[in-house]
């Protein structure tokens, strides 16, 4: 059952002269490799799934960006937990 919503941004820290962009589409594949739902915004990327695995995704990013040679890597996220359940659209289907 999807009852999470979860925004992630990561700020890795890439080795001189590479491009942190080339990252930041290293860490969307990994998100569309879970075959989760998710969109892509200019700031984060939003996920919609169960709340354990959409935090196994955030650990499988930042086993990428090490995999890469990130130093280090900030993962800021927000969740929205609803048990009952929830959907992106649901939330932006009046804008729409």
């Amino acid at each position: 059952m999807t009852n999470a919503l979860m925004s992630i941004q990561i700020i890795p820290s890439v080795p001189k002269g590479e491009n942190v962009y080339d990252y930041v589409d290293e860490a969307i594949a990994v998100i569309e490799e879970a075959n989760v739902t998710y969109e892509v915004s200019p700031l984060a990327t939003t996920m919609e799934g169960d709340i354990g695995e959409l935090l196994a995704v955030v650990q499988n990013v930042n086993e990428r960006m090490k995999a890469l040679r990130a130093s280090n890597v900030i993962s800021q996220i927000k969740i929205l937990y609803q048990p009952a359940g929830v959907a992106m659209d649901t939330l932006t289907e009046k804008y729409k």
